[in-house]
């Protein structure tokens, strides 16, 4: 298992205030493996993520969330963090890619606040998420089943509560990615 996510390209879905530590430790993970990211915003240029003191790094934007599409990607990271979710909630191109990559049995990570988005999708029926409470009504009426788990794996897609330990959600990730679905080890 050298690099068995070779050839594989993840986008993250960010704006300002993206939870860093989470996103730095999921993205060196798949490199690690072999996977290129690329992170897709709302915002021009740079995204600066969110740490517990304040602000973080800045990273650059790869491609427009307005010209992105799920087709170019072979999965979908949405990292926690509520600055950046509230950005990413004011443009439809949001619903549109994470529509495409649940509809098309993509693998999709979305993590705390970033879970919360798949209740803009119209593809939440009949799936179960793990998410934070905020979420929970506006799950429940996309027609998920929301779990009081931490993490969650449904098919392709793994969401978790804000509560997460980074550890945790990157080996239950990476077991998605690797099309495992068997979380008893990670969780």
């Amino acid at each position: 298992m050298d690099k068995p996510l070779a050839g594989k390209k993840f986008a993250i879905l960010a704006a300002n205030g993206f939870e860093e530590v989470q996103f730095v430790a999921l993205q060196k993970e798949l490199l690690a493996l072999g996977a290129s990211t690329r992170i897709v915003s709302n915002g021009q240029g740079l995204v600066n993520g969110w740490t517990a003191t304040g602000w973080g790094m800045n990273f650059p934007v790869d491609a427009q969330l307005t010209d992105a599409m799920a087709a170019d990607f072979d999965g979908c990271i949405v990292p926690d963090g509520e600055r950046s979710t509230m950005k990413l909630r004011e443009t439809a191109h949001t619903k549109r890619l994470l529509n495409h990559f649940v509809e098309a049995d993509k693998p999709v990570i979305a993590v705390g606040e970033g879970a919360g988005l798949l209740a803009l999708t119209r593809c939440m029926e009949g799936r179960t998420v793990a998410a934070p409470a905020a979420y929970h009504e506006a799950l429940a009426a996309a027609g998920a089943t929301v779990s009081e788990e931490v993490l969650v794996a449904d098919g392709a897609l793994l969401t978790a509560s804000e509560a997460v330990e980074a550890a945790d959600l990157v080996a239950a990730a990476t077991q998605i990615l690797l099309g495992s679905e068997d979380l008893q080890e990670a969780a």
